[in-house]
């Protein structure tokens, strides 16, 4: 299986495909939020990467670029974002906020909400994570 490097076009294309092939399992996300995320310190590129997740429409639905009139946006370093999204260590962004390594301007409260579990945890987003560790550099 090839791999590709944390959030590279084609690190994304990918991911996007894993989540469709599973689309029909996964249930709908517990909270409704519009996030913009800014990834700086990236090794590639100009260095930052803007991205986006937006739940509102019942479906998870993350690419590049930024949507208009988010609830939040989040500011974090490449290193934490994949610790994160990745390796899906929720400690690591609870420890880099804590240090001030995550900015967030907006609804705090939509951000808090995604830290809490949204009922029983789903099995299709445990395989389409793991799906995702695979196929990253």
């Amino acid at each position: 299986m090839p791999k590709y490097q944390f959030l590279t076009p084609e690190w994304i294309e990918e991911a996007k495909r894993i989540r469709e092939q599973f689309d029909t399992d996964a249930a709908a996300p517990a909270h409704s939020v519009r996030m913009n995320q800014v990834i700086t310190e990236v090794p590639f590129g100009d260095g930052t990467v803007n991205a986006h997740m937006d739940t509102s429409s019942g479906e998870i639905e993350m690419d590049l670029g930024h949507l208009e009139n988010p609830d939040l946006t989040v500011t974090l370093d490449y290193a934490t974002a994949k610790a994160i999204l990745v390796d899906g260590n929720p400690q690591a962004g609870m420890q880099a906020f804590m240090a001030g390594k995550v900015k967030v301007q907006g609804d705090m409260t939509k951000l808090m909400a995604m830290q809490q579990p949204g009922g029983a945890q789903d099995d299709t987003a445990a395989k389409v994570a793991a799906a995702i560790q695979e196929i990253t550099e």
